[in-house]
């Protein structure tokens, strides 16, 4: 099949700047040739700085065009959300926009996804928070997406072990996640903790190979500076939910139901319940590592 027959619209929801693994999911999308990369938005915390991140990687690649679309900046409810953009620092000498239009995303999204019924992959990989408020401002929305692929999540199985970790994307705004996962489009993966903390580099490795790739992924290199600070290596949380909405056989599967526990001590928590046949949600339950390695730095290489 003609690369542009196989391609694939996407919306990438994020909190870029936080965590390094966003911004290199965005360089994997920017270059996978089936990714018509639609636009981009940002949420919690300083959703502006976010958005400044975006245009400066998109740019790197040679995408000037994309549209950036600032989010949410703070949960809806209760829970911490992700305040700081600590990654910002390397980069804001790059020239780039500081006056976004402030709660743009949301309808961004909105009409985006109306515009193209059935087509649109929706990509979120931070706090659920601008998914909740499109998904309860158009109720029908859910409906007509693609589908929906979250990094977001630590399964704890309902029955069989006790309470496990919660994961920081549902614990961020755990209404919102609550909300987000009584969303019922076409297909609704997910992917935790239980599969993305087998995918790391150590730091020296990723600089090696982020200065070898050099375009996004060498602005990228300069952020990851900041991260390296307080940490030895990357975990590829994001990125291996971006690649696997191109090829989902680089995972393994199971179908069920994701409830989020709100009103606990711990709320944020995802439990999970298999079904004996079809469920709501998906969530990965292995992945290969070396072929998800192999399909990543194959894209941003090329």
């Amino acid at each position: 099949m003609p690369t542009t027959a196989a391609r694939l619209p996407v919306l990438f929801d994020t909190d870029i700047g936080s965590d390094i693994d966003d911004a290199v999911a965005l360089a994997y999308l920017l270059k996978q040739p089936r990714c018509e990369l639609l636009g981009v938005t940002t949420v919690t915390g300083e959703v502006n700085q976010r958005a400044a991140l975006v245009e400066i990687i998109a740019a790197a690649s040679g995408r000037t065009d994309l549209p950036i679309h600032p989010g949410a900046s703070k949960v809806i409810f209760n829970g911490p959300g992700q305040p700081h953009v600590p990654q910002y620092e390397a980069v804001r000498g790059r020239p780039h926009r500081t006056d976004y239009p402030p709660n743009t995303a949301i309808e961004f999204m909105r009409k985006t996804i109306r515009s193209r019924p059935g087509e649109v992959t929706l990509i979120a990989v931070g706090p659920m928070t601008n998914l909740a408020l499109l998904f309860a401002t158009d109720p029908e929305i859910p409906s007509l997406l693609r589908q929906v692929v979250l990094m977001c999540g630590a399964f704890t199985v309902k029955s069989g072990r006790g309470p496990g970790g919660r994961e920081w994307n549902a614990m961020s705004d755990p209404l919102a996640t609550a909300m987000t996962y009584k969303a019922r489009p076409p297909r609704f993966t997910s992917f935790g903790l239980d599969v993305t903390l087998k995918c790391t580099l150590e730091a020296e490795e990723c600089r090696q190979r982020f200065n070898e790739a050099g375009g996004a992924l060498g602005v990228i290199g300069e952020m990851a500076e900041v991260w390296f600070r307080h940490s030895k290596y990357v975990t590829f949380h994001d990125p291996l939910a971006a690649a696997a909405a191109f090829h989902p056989d680089l995972c393994e599967y199971e179908d069920g139901e994701v409830t989020v526990d709100v009103r606990g001590p711990r709320p944020g928590i995802t439990l999970w319940e298999k079904a004996k046949e079809e469920g709501p949600h998906r969530i990965a339950v292995e992945v290969d590592r070396e072929r998800f390695f192999e399909e990543y730095f194959s894209v941003v290489n090329a």
